[in-house]
């Protein structure tokens, strides 16, 4: 998708379009990019890593036996009527 500038020319509007830059620029440019905004991101550290990790696997077995229990709450009911 090429570029496109609007050049004012007697009241009119004319659109001229700029030439497209190499595959090996707009990958380099890319590389860039990704460089730059790698330089941003906040990385956790090792404990925090553990930390929020056992918490997670903590929060999904609760789930799990929480689900189950409601499960065999349904089908005891069910076998009821």
């Amino acid at each position: 998708m090429a570029k496109e500038k609007k050049v004012e020319k007697s009241k009119k509007n004319i659109k001229v379009k700029e030439p497209r830059k190499s595959l090996w620029v707009r990958f380099r440019i890319f590389c860039h990019g990704v460089k730059s905004e790698f330089k941003k991101v906040h990385w956790t550290s090792k404990n925090d890593l553990i930390k929020y990790s056992i918490a997670t696997i903590c929060f999904l077995v609760f789930a799990a036996l929480f689900f189950y229990f409601i499960d065999i709450v349904f089908a005891l009911i069910q076998s009821l009527f």
